[in-house]
């Protein structure tokens, strides 16, 4: 299998082995959150040293600054429209999330949401093979664990919403396609583009990402490991800063 299917189904399979553990196992909300915190801090950490930093040294600090605000705010733009639609609380374990008869729409809603949360970190993997000696490893490691808790957490909420299996690895299988496409666009429409260019772009989905943390994954950390989920998120920035120093 090729480099670019196998980060690509990667990133698809995490968000399965999460959906699939929710759904047939009852995962206590606290231990959700603990491996939401984890992850959350894992990918503050990636997009600080493999994509922020890296900007800067490819592209220049104006480049990455515009970028990385860029990204932050479309990202929260989409996000503001989607929570109208019912999909605020899309990866929350809880019974935060509507169901379609609680809020007509929502279902379409939360899909286009939870595409949106991975097509910034499908875009840095195939863009790592243009800014580098190849894939990065703690990027990748940082999306794979941090697409588990994802994947956990939201199925876990869209079955308490009443949802059917149908409908939840649907979108899951949807989204993992959609990634590799994103990786592969990624990939393909910005090789031999400007240091610049692909400084801004890098930045702009570290942007996005920042922004999805903050919005979708701290949240649930916080609700049921408020004690915890500080030194719990810095393990996890510590995991994969750990893996970029090795590396």
């Amino acid at each position: 299998m090729a480099p670019g299917r196998r980060r690509r189904s990667a990133r698809g399979a995490a968000l399965l082995v999460g959906s699939a553990v929710a759904w047939f196992v009852t995962v206590p909300a606290r231990v959700v959150a603990v491996v939401m915190a984890f992850g959350a801090g894992v990918l503050i950490s990636a997009l600080a040293f493999e994509l922020v930093q890296e900007a800067v040294e490819q592209g220049g600090l104006a480049a990455t600054a515009g970028g990385f605000l860029a990204g932050a705010v479309a990202y929260v733009g989409l996000n503001v429209v989607l929570a109208r639609h019912g999909a605020q609380h899309r990866k929350r374990s809880g019974t935060q999330q509507p169901s379609q008869q609680e809020h007509s729409g929502s279902g379409g809603a939360i899909a286009v949401g939870a595409l949106l949360d991975g097509v910034p970190e499908s875009m840095v993997l195939g863009l790592s093979f243009l800014t580098g000696p190849g894939l990065s490893l703690p990027m990748f490691a940082a999306v794979f664990l941090s697409n588990v808790p994802e994947g956990l957490s939201s199925t876990a909420g869209w079955k308490k919403a009443g949802r059917g299996p149908g409908y939840v690895f649907g979108i899951w299988g949807a989204i993992a396609v959609a990634s590799g496409l994103a990786a592969l666009a990624g990939y393909l429409l910005l090789d031999g583009a400007a240091p610049t260019t692909l400084a801004f772009v890098n930045a702009l989905a570290a942007g996005a990402i920042l922004a999805m943390v903050t919005d979708t994954m701290i949240p649930e950390a916080f609700e049921k490991a408020a004690l915890y989920s500080g030194l719990i998120a810095t393990l996890g920035f510590l995991a994969a800063f750990s893996l970029h120093a090795a590396g």
